[in-house]
């Protein structure tokens, strides 16, 4: 059996793939979005033209350190492609929670402004309900944050503060902080992204839905494609 790590490098090199000449990225963060930027740094280094917009401030410096030209979003507002990891893929629908790297503000502001967003995964990702393996992480604005986190917790689920090793908060880039809220399975995504998206103090959340075109999952069979079915077959 292929470990985790070969799984990820296996879909994320089938992924660098379909970057095309001239194209403008957005590069995801995380542990697979690392097996990306290596797979994308030999094409670079063997030719490919390409401009990378990165959605943290690690990337950006993988990136660097790879030979990838980086740039950002306001000198390239529409991208080409975003390619990214996921923390649970739910199929047919291709409904995401991402955000447990903690850059889930910036990585949907760069899903948002591109054509088409690639996903790359093992298998133990893929999940039949959203919820059902990780926790959803919430970005709350620091002022305030224990009224927000009550907020949260009145939708039910149980908000805990994300922290460092030493125990401090953990602070994203964009210098908020992250609310880790464990609803278990959800069953009503969409109802939970309105209540979320309306409770104040919420920067962003880590529901992605809609948004995917294509799920790219390493197995030990192989690489398996995953692309979303209209909404009126999903079961």
């Amino acid at each position: 059996m292929a470990n985790t790590n070969e799984l990820k490098r296996a879909a994320a090199e089938v992924a660098a793939s379909q970057v095309e000449d001239g194209m403008k990225v957005g590069l995801g963060t995380g542990s697979t979005a690392y097996y990306l930027i290596e797979a994308l740094g030999r094409r670079v280094a063997g030719g490919l033209r390409m401009v990378g917009i990165p959605t943290s401030e690690t990337t950006a410096q993988h990136a660097t350190s790879v030979g990838i030209p980086v740039s950002d979003l306001g000198a390239h507002p529409q991208l080409d492609l975003t390619i990214d990891g996921a923390d649970e893929v739910q199929p047919n629908s291709l409904h995401l929670i991402k955000g447990l790297g903690g850059a889930l503000l910036r990585e949907k502001i760069v899903a948002s402004s591109s054509s088409r967003l690639i996903i790359i995964v093992d298998e133990s990702k893929i999940v039949s309900v959203l919820g059902e393996k990780s926790a959803l992480p919430v970005e709350v604005a620091v002022f305030g944050w224990q009224a927000t986190q009550r907020k949260l917790s009145a939708l039910g689920c149980t908000p805990k503060l994300r922290t460092k090793t030493n125990g401090e908060a953990f602070v994203t880039d964009g210098g908020n902080y992250i609310l880790d809220c464990n609803f278990g399975p959800i069953p009503d995504v969409e109802k939970m992204d309105r209540e979320l998206n309306s409770a104040v103090g919420v920067v962003e959340h880590g529901l992605f839905l809609g948004m995917t075109s294509v799920v790219l999952v390493g197995t030990a069979e192989g690489i398996k494609t995953l692309l979303p079915l209209p909404a009126d077959d999903r079961a």
